[in-house]
């Protein structure tokens, strides 16, 4: 039985080698040992996971009621 890893913020990590149709009809494959599939759709090598869920976002500021901002 092959067992996939699902991280939360990351990609799923899935034994290989392995051979992906994707739903336009493509194919992809990769011979590594294990390859991580892309979740957040942001990766420049769809469907592998390059780690562009890993970049930061700003970090929201608050505002309190009288419009200031909170740090």
């Amino acid at each position: 039985m092959k067992c996939l890893r699902y991280t939360a913020d990351g990609p799923l990590l899935v034994p290989g080698p392995v051979r992906i149709e994707l739903p336009d009809g493509t194919v992809a494959e990769s011979d590594r040992v294990t390859v991580a599939l892309c979740l957040c759709r942001r990766s420049r090598i769809f469907p592998f996971c390059d780690t562009s869920h890993r970049r930061k976002r700003k970090p929201r500021t608050e505002r309190r009621q009288d419009g200031t901002e909170k740090a």
